[in-house]
């Protein structure tokens, strides 16, 4: 198990576009564990390589509907129906705000091998791989929310108190747990 430290909102990489994958080796593998277990650490249900600081395509997910990864991923609407449902970050931590996403989707790239994967999803598996595709693009949910809910989810930000320290790490629980 290796958890890493999490980047939090104010840190540059989660605004910039992660790079394609295009080598498939031992250090993808390492990375899509070290994902994982970070994300189960965090209690997430999605999480991407910005995330944990590494600029690459690649996310995490493990909803209800499914888990696994995706690497170098697409997705597009299977139709116009839209859903609108509660919306957190394990990198904007305390902020959780209703945000409108397509219902289901069609998602595409490859796994850790370089293998095709396809799959459709609805739900909250949908809405993860919108989210964490944003996150690949340098898109946090907050970007995404109506102007006041955008404005609240601002101040709730700025009043936070690893924002206002300035700390746009911090460690997993694991890495808090052995350092006490």
């Amino acid at each position: 198990m290796t958890v890493q430290s999490v980047r939090l909102f104010g840190d540059p990489i989660l605004r910039a576009r992660a790079t394609e994958v295009t080598e498939f080796g031992p250090e993808l593998r390492q990375l899509v564990t070290d994902l994982t277990d970070t994300m189960y650490d965090d209690g997430g249900v999605g999480m991407a390589a910005p995330q944990i600081g590494v600029g690459l395509r690649v996310f995490v997910y493990d909803t209800r509907d499914a888990r696994g990864h995706l690497i170098n991923p697409v997705w597009t609407a299977l139709d116009d129906e839209e859903q609108i449902g509660p919306e957190g970050c394990l990198s904007i931590p305390g902020v959780n705000h209703d945000t409108r996403r397509a219902m289901r989707v069609r998602a595409s790239g490859v796994d850790m091998t370089g293998a095709v994967v396809e799959f459709e999803a609805e739900g909250l598996l949908a809405r993860c791989v919108q989210h964490e595709t944003d996150h690949l693009d340098g898109t946090l949910f907050i970007d995404r929310l109506d102007p006041p809910d955008r404005k609240q989810a601002m101040r709730t930000i700025r009043e936070s108190d690893w924002f206002t320290a300035g700390i746009t790490v911090r460690p997993s629980r694991a890495l808090a747990e052995r350092d006490r």
